[in-house]
């Protein structure tokens, strides 16, 4: 590693961190030749392979673009498209090869798609599955209205009938 101050070639390091969750390395180093510090960080490349055989960068923000499209004109912020793209590279690292195909790629995002907005789901899931007729979407629907019903168990929805007004109950207290 070059000293940025004097340029000379050998540096040696002298403290060593893992940071971002052991996703990063920062690492302290003492140049040899002029003695000052500086601190470099190392982090794990991670290369989308593309259909054309392309490999380039992962990107959170191209992510972030892809899934802010789908989500148009719904009430989704920015904090939660910075998450979702967050919980997709976290999905695709912990996979621990340094090339992933692009479709490995789709396909991490649309589970996290899928909890933040239905609507945004299937606008994304219609590009990236390539939707061609209307009974695409219909069991695209019927999914999601699947997965949706299996996360509403019975207790929540008691809770809804009673928040509705269907049970009146009084606290002790109260009386």
């Amino acid at each position: 590693m070059r000293c940025p101050f004097c340029r000379h070639v050998d540096s040696r390091v002298v403290d060593s961190r893992e940071v971002d969750e052991g996703q990063a390395i920062r690492r302290r180093r003492s140049c040899s030749e002029c003695g000052r510090r500086f601190t470099t960080s190392e982090q794990m490349v991670l290369a989308v392979v593309k259909r054309s055989g392309v490999t380039e960068q992962f990107s959170r923000d191209k992510v972030v673009r892809g899934v802010r499209r789908a989500c148009q004109g719904r009430p989704v912020d920015d904090d939660a498209l910075q998450q979702l793209a967050q919980r997709v590279e976290e999905s695709i690292r912990s996979a621990g090869v340094a090339e992933i195909p692009s479709h490995e790629v789709g396909l991490a995002i649309l589970g996290p798609l899928r909890e933040l907005d239905g609507v945004a789901y299937l606008r994304f899931a219609s590009v990236y599955r390539s939707f061609s007729s209307i009974e695409d979407f219909e069991k695209e629907i019927a999914g999601l209205r699947e997965a949706m019903a299996s996360t509403v168990g019975p207790a929540d929805s008691d809770e809804s009938e009673r928040s509705a007004g269907g049970d009146e109950r009084r606290h002790p207290a109260q009386e």
